[in-house]
């Protein structure tokens, strides 16, 4: 219809070049007429065609109402495979277990804070600072987790989980350490190589890792949390600190020369939380660093690696079986003490080793009486016998 309509259009427009034309038998009168017929077509026409384009209109319109009704007469299909959504879950959650390096955010130490800024999430924070860095934070007044937070809270209290029966634990538990808004700091920056392991040592129990530093060192907030402990500590840990942080795990700072936080104090990663020194039942400065989840205790190493200070992944999978069997019993600084001193005594021997590497016409008596010492004593320290050929080049302990 609407090929048709145009078509007359076309023609009528035909006739009106046509009229223009100059035709001296014409008279004024028929020309009259022709101009008023063909104005009359075109708009008879133009008619037509909004009419065709209103029914077009109408026709899609019930076209897609059509549709619309047996989509909801049928199933839809799903658009997403549960199967494939759960594969994927999976797949993230292996990829971020994996082993990484996550060097600490900046030190906000003297920075001052310029704005804070809003977000489209209102529990997300941006925070602008005085040496034009910028970070994201999270608003505290607004995201408030009370499972966290608010369940076995107690600010004097060192062990507040007795109540808790481990047991119902599963045999393991996804701690996320990081996302998109919240960071990391080593809690003692600087390459040191831990003195004090965590574990059993010659018998006895260390719930966590020693750090040496220089009395007055700072010391930072692992991750963002809320203080739940700040004072001195008669148990042993002198200026004790702790924190617990978003994801529920608890971190011990203990030594301290001064602490810098108080009670319910919400802090971020890289905060100054203290100062390091030798405070409590310690033979030097160095900071006793605590990890636990619900009091129990487990290898810091496990998250940290404290010669670089990078955190070594983004997720950890914290399983039962991490967990020390003296976890409850909170850490037993007799134990450190006698260990610290055994490390000393260990330390000095190290240093008095001497080594002599074998010569020409080097014997073992020769040897002995160049150090001071006894053939007997030579052969103990290296394993060999009187009688052994000495091989030029070969290395031989002395003392």
């Amino acid at each position: 219809m609407k090929k048709y309509i145009l078509t007359c259009l076309a023609l009528a427009t035909v006739c009106g070049a046509s009229a223009r034309k100059p035709r001296t038998a014409r008279t004024q009168e028929s020309a009259a007429r022709e101009a008023a017929t063909r104005d009359s077509l075109r708009c008879a026409a133009e008619t037509l065609l909004r009419q065709v384009d209103s029914l077009e209109t109408a026709l899609l319109c019930a076209r897609a109402a059509a549709t619309e009704t047996t989509a909801q007469r049928e199933p839809a299909a799903p658009a997403i495979d549960p199967e494939q959504a759960a594969a994927d879950s999976i797949a993230s959650v292996r990829e971020r277990l994996r082993p990484t390096r996550i060097r600490s955010t900046f030190d906000t130490h003297e920075l001052t804070v310029l704005d804070t800024l809003a977000t489209d999430n209102d529990a997300v924070q941006v925070i602008l600072y005085s040496n034009n860095s910028w970070r994201y934070a999270i608003n505290r007044e607004v995201m408030r987790d009370e499972s966290i937070f608010e369940k076995y809270w107690d600010t004097t209290t060192l062990f507040p989980y007795r109540e808790v029966d481990m047991s119902a634990m599963p045999s393991s538990v996804v701690i996320e350490l990081l996302d998109s808004v919240t960071s990391y700091h080593c809690p003692y920056q600087g390459s040191v190589h831990p003195r004090g392991k965590y574990g059993p040592r010659r018998r006895r129990q260390h719930q966590g890792i020693d750090l040496p530093l220089k009395t007055g060192d700072p010391i930072y907030a692992t991750f963002s949390g809320r203080v739940r402990i700040s004072e001195y500590n008669r148990g042993g840990y002198g200026n004790l600190v702790i924190i617990r942080h978003d994801n529920g795990l608890e971190t011990y700072y203990g030594h301290l020369s001064e602490r810098k936080v108080e009670p319910n104090q919400w802090v971020e990663a890289g905060q100054i939380i203290g100062l390091g020194g030798s405070t409590g039942r310690s033979t030097g400065p160095h900071l006793h660093f605590e990890t636990r989840y619900y009091g129990q205790s487990f290898d810091p190493e496990r998250l940290i690696d404290f010669r670089s200070g990078e955190l070594c992944r983004d997720m950890f999978l914290l399983k039962k079986s991490y967990f020390s069997i003296h976890s409850k019993a909170g850490q037993d600084f007799e134990d450190e003490i006698a260990n610290e001193e055994q490390d000393k005594k260990e330390d000095a021997e190290k240093a008095a080793m001497r080594y002599h590497k074998i010569r020409s016409g080097d014997t073992l008596g020769a040897i002995a009486r160049r150090y001071g010492t006894t053939v007997n004593n030579i052969c103990r320290l290296n394993g060999i016998k009187s009688t052994t050929v000495l091989r030029i080049g070969r290395t031989l302990r002395v003392r």
